[in-house]
């Protein structure tokens, strides 16, 4: 009989050649586990969703919950769900008066194709913005907005009117003119190696929106859900933006995303076309109930308030010649080496002794650093440690 590693590879689809090929039984916590009793600290939170850990008792308890009543049910926006209307309220109450209407889907890349056509229905504009080095969805809308060629090459020709300007680079703001119809930012450009925003840049890119009646759409694909320590980036940027993001850490672990504005804003996709914007399963009502046990979690929990002093602990115990540059927004870290070549043993050989890490799309000499908020003092330590061994050990 073949193993679960043969079936992978012989019958799943691949997206690259050198998958990572660790075979989980369990995870719990920060923890998973393998097949042979194997333990790895998650450092990287299943890039950027397990927010509050794997399995978390009361994001469990409201899957179950749910399990007893109904799964799908209708194609999104029809039926009054319970689930769907406690998370979009929820939502609400974390959010400026202006941000009151959230849109569900399946994923991030789901919620950057809504706010694409959201903002171009509602402004009536062709021409979209978005940086250089942002990533927002593999999707065909939000590749055309992702910032790397080298992803987008082979995929051409794709959406046109996108203009590409530099994250924190005030000159760029003169593309944004009285024919966009919206900007895209990355709150924290992550994929770019932790790219912290300028509050002069992000207040600037609000004022000019504003002042060309330009959607500004924030992603927060990433870094909502508490992962900067507040429950959104932008609360520590000084801006609302007019189209909010989200996805990943949201579910708690459960497939789901959201595309959040004013009801101003979205309700222009309900007619001129009827049902401008459609998901069968968005909103699905179980990743619905997980998502608001996870926001539940995230406040009650104390969880925000321990980010600064966990990042912290990061910095104080990750020192190494080795080492030239830690940058942070929160708990969404680069760990910065000379090289690729550098970081890859390194990341190699910390998976080997138990600590799972990873680098980042742009920026291939950082190692990424992003671990469920749930982890401990203790944790923290001794995850550094076995970096720093790795470190060593990779030569």
């Amino acid at each position: 009989m073949l193993s679960h590693r043969q079936l992978f590879l012989q019958n799943q689809a691949q997206t690259s050649d050198f998958p990572l090929l660790i075979e989980v039984e369990k995870a719990e916590g920060i923890y998973m586990y393998g097949t042979q009793g194997e333990r790895y600290i998650d450092l990287i939170s299943g890039i950027g969703v397990s927010n509050i850990g794997h399995r978390h008792p009361k994001v469990l308890q409201a899957i179950q919950n749910q399990l007893d009543k109904y799964l799908h049910l209708m194609v999104y926006g029809e039926f009054v769900q319970a689930p769907q209307v406690q998370l979009a309220s929820a939502l609400k109450e974390t959010l400026p008066p202006t941000l009151n209407n959230t849109y569900l889907v399946n994923s991030g890349a789901e919620a950057v194709e809504g706010a694409i056509k959201l903002a171009k229905r509602f402004t009536g504009r062709a021409q979209m913005l978005s940086c250089y080095n942002s990533y927002h969805g593999s999707t065909i809308g939000a590749l055309s907005i992702t910032g790397s060629e080298d992803l987008k090459r082979a995929f051409r020709p794709l959406l046109p009117g996108v203009t590409h300007i530099h994250y924190n680079n005030l000159d760029d703001l003169k593309y944004i003119t009285n024919h966009t119809a919206a900007i895209v930012l990355e709150a924290v450009q992550g994929e770019a190696g932790v790219r912290i925003p300028d509050l002069g840049f992000m207040q600037a890119v609000r004022e000019k929106c504003t002042q060309t009646g330009t959607l500004l759409i924030l992603d927060e694909i990433q870094t909502g859900f508490g992962r900067t320590g507040t429950f959104w980036a932008f609360e520590q940027l000084g801006i609302v933006p007019d189209i909010l993001l989200c996805a990943k850490g949201m579910g708690g672990g459960m497939p789901i995303g959201a595309f959040i504005a004013s009801a101003e804003i979205m309700g222009s996709l309900k007619n001129d076309p009827i049902l401008g914007h459609m998901t069968t399963f968005g909103g699905h009502p179980v990743s619905c109930a997980a998502a608001l046990a996870t926001l539940q979690v995230v406040q009650e929990e104390n969880l925000l308030a321990e980010v600064p002093a966990k990042a912290a602990l990061f910095r104080q115990f990750l020192v190494h010649p080795r080492i030239k540059a830690i940058r942070n927004f929160g708990l969404l870290m680069a760990a910065e080496f000379d090289s690729f070549a550098v970081v890859k043993p390194i990341i190699d050989r910390a998976i080997e002794k138990g600590v799972l890490t990873d680098w980042f799309l742009f920026c291939d000499n950082s190692m990424r650093i992003a671990p469920p908020l749930i982890i401990t003092p203790a944790e923290i330590k001794e995850a550094c440690q076995i970096i720093l061994e790795a470190i060593e050990e990779a030569g």
